[in-house]
């Protein structure tokens, strides 16, 4: 049993050196562990490059059977655990960085407190995570862009983004009138992932809608880092409301064309059917649920 859980995270992985790390043994004992495997079967698992793993055709067919039941024992194991009256385990969620820093950073500490044996795992990601290929247990993401075989619970309002800058940046160039004027500005771009373009900025008025590809000198994958770059003078950014309101506030930041900016359907947790009932997993959604609602 432990060598084909081996062989299903190399699998999963597509590295021996990945799936070592995560089982706790060492890269030469995990090669060990196939090859006696694969003795044992009479077949060849995985075809092994200097740079890459790959399961061989008898590996696909191997995977395509265990895998659904080993994930089946360990959603037993699970249930099993839940029976306890203290939820415990580990929670592992994915999503951008500031949707994390909106919705997740304000509940966190008094959640931890409050549950001392359930842990908390967070990756960041811009792009669409297959949560399950993943082995994520939740995802944060737009209502709007959740597959239909997901349970999906809205946990914020809805949100516009904001066309934002400094005074100083304003007072030395023209403010734009409209979000074609943009384009002889200095813009802070985004670029969600490494084989996504570069965000056109989306606006619409009346019926009217469209995009512009604006230009800049300073291009991130993280809208906390284009948040950094517009309070330091760089440029005019597109940014979510609710991460620039503060400076806005304070005057940091000034707005321009807010009757140009769109709103967007707001966050919601999204999870496989499987990943309900565990009161750990519950207990998360309850706090962010009750979190949303506070807003309203």
């Amino acid at each position: 049993m432990d060598d084909l859980k081996a062989f299903l995270c190399i699998a999963r992985l597509q590295s021996f050196t990945k799936a070592a790390a995560e089982i706790g043994v060492t890269p030469s004992a995990l090669s060990h562990t196939i090859k006696t495997l694969e003795e044992k079967l009479g077949y060849r698992l995985l075809t092994r490059t200097t740079r890459s793993v790959a399961p061989t055709e008898e590996g696909e067919m191997l995977m395509r059977s265990l895998g659904p039941l080993f994930e089946q024992i360990n959603d037993e194991l699970e249930k099993l655990g839940a029976m306890r009256d203290t939820p415990s385990g580990t929670i592992r969620l994915t999503g951008a960085d500031d949707s994390v820093q909106y919705l997740i950073r304000p509940v966190l500490a008094d959640f931890l407190k409050k549950y001392p044996e359930i842990n908390i795992e967070i990756g960041i990601d811009y792009g669409f995570t297959n949560i399950v290929q993943e082995r994520f247990d939740a995802g944060i993401r737009l209502g709007e862009s959740i597959d239909k075989d997901m349970v999906a619970v809205r946990i914020s309002r809805d949100w516009r983004l904001c066309v934002v800058a400094t005074p100083a940046y304003f007072q030395q160039y023209s403010a734009p009138q409209t979000p074609n004027d943009l384009i002889r500005h200095n813009c802070i771009n985004i670029r969600h992932s490494i084989t996504s373009g570069v965000y056109a900025w989306e606006f619409e008025k009346g019926k009217r809608q469209f995009s512009v590809k604006v230009k800049g000198q300073f291009t991130a994958n993280s809208t906390l880092h284009q948040l950094d770059a517009v309070l330091a003078g760089i440029g005019i950014a597109y940014l979510p409301d609710y991460l620039v309101a503060p400076y806005l506030q304070s005057g940091q930041l000034t707005e321009i064309l807010a009757e140009w900016c769109p709103y967007f359907q707001g966050y919601h947790l999204y999870y496989p059917h499987r990943r309900h009932g565990s009161p750990a997993f519950m207990a998360l959604v309850d706090i962010l649920k009750e979190n949303y609602r506070k807003t309203l």
